[in-house]
């Protein structure tokens, strides 16, 4: 970023593109939020639709969503944590990139795509 290197003064810029990379982490957020939501009534709308349906398809449906809604919310708190951090960091003039949020999120994203393969492979 400029203006953070070697102790210089953070400028408007980088605290704007702190801003945005904020921004875009609550995005992701809330739609694993949604994603949650929409699969835990899922398994309801089954229920409802099918009446045989085997229990283990609305049963699962409801356990992954309430994960995904867990796993959102520990995204909106590690952009938060970003956030403040890099804040701090930009006003020192010491910026270095950390690559916790994006490490943890990349695995959670690869937690939830497994979770839903799996889902979809035992209600087929």
């Amino acid at each position: 970023m400029a203006g953070v290197e070697g102790g210089a003064k953070s400028t408007i810029t980088d605290h704007m593109a702190n801003v945005r990379t904020y921004l875009a982490w609550v995005r992701t957020g809330i739609t694993v939020i949604a994603l949650g939501f929409v699969v835990a009534k899922f398994g309801i709308i089954i229920k409802e639709l099918v009446p045989g349906a085997p229990t283990t398809s609305y049963h699962l449906s409801t356990a992954i969503g309430i994960a995904l809604v867990i796993a959102g919310g520990f995204m909106q708190l590690i952009a938060l944590r970003s956030f403040i951090l890099n804040k701090k960091h930009i006003e020192e003039g010491n910026y270095t990139p950390s690559a916790f949020g994006e490490i943890s999120t990349g695995i959670t994203a690869f937690s939830i795509a497994v979770l839903l393969i799996a889902y979809m492979l035992l209600t087929l």
